[in-house]
């Protein structure tokens, strides 16, 4: 069995910054990164924004390790909430981190116990912009 880890929740707040050091190339305008989503990467540009916990929120899931981290909704889904966020830290317990492309994905893990999914560790709003 693996021994449990816990990403610092200070550091979620910066979820888009973070997400500049998964693999964004040198760019002009603000910090910015990647995501996933439905198994498509997507990129974001950070703001800094911190919301109340009022009105409708989509989960990024936060996965450490210097893991590009994982949305459950992207543009063009019915359910998407244009970029209001809920960040969820994951806490691996019986596998080695890795890198999961799907909130499905995320979610059958938990289901077998292999993570933990945190209670909301910050809010915030950061746009998801179609990968071309």
């Amino acid at each position: 069995m693996l021994k449990s880890r816990k990403i610092n929740p200070a550091a979620l707040f910066l979820s888009c910054f973070i997400l500049a050091a998964a693999g964004a190339t040198a760019q002009v305008g603000p910090p910015g990164g990647m995501i996933y989503a439905h198994d498509q990467v997507f990129r974001t540009v950070a703001t800094p924004t911190q919301l109340p916990d009022q009105g409708p929120f989509d989960t990024i899931y936060v996965l450490g390790d210097g893991l590009i981290n994982v949305s459950e909704t992207a543009p063009g889904d019915q359910d998407f909430n244009g970029g209001r966020w809920e960040v969820r830290e994951i806490t691996w317990i019986n596998i080695e981190p890795m890198q999961y492309t799907n909130a499905d994905q995320i979610l059958a893990a938990a289901a077998s116990g292999d993570i933990s999914i945190g209670g909301v560790a910050a809010r915030f709003v950061c746009p998801m912009i179609r990968n071309r």
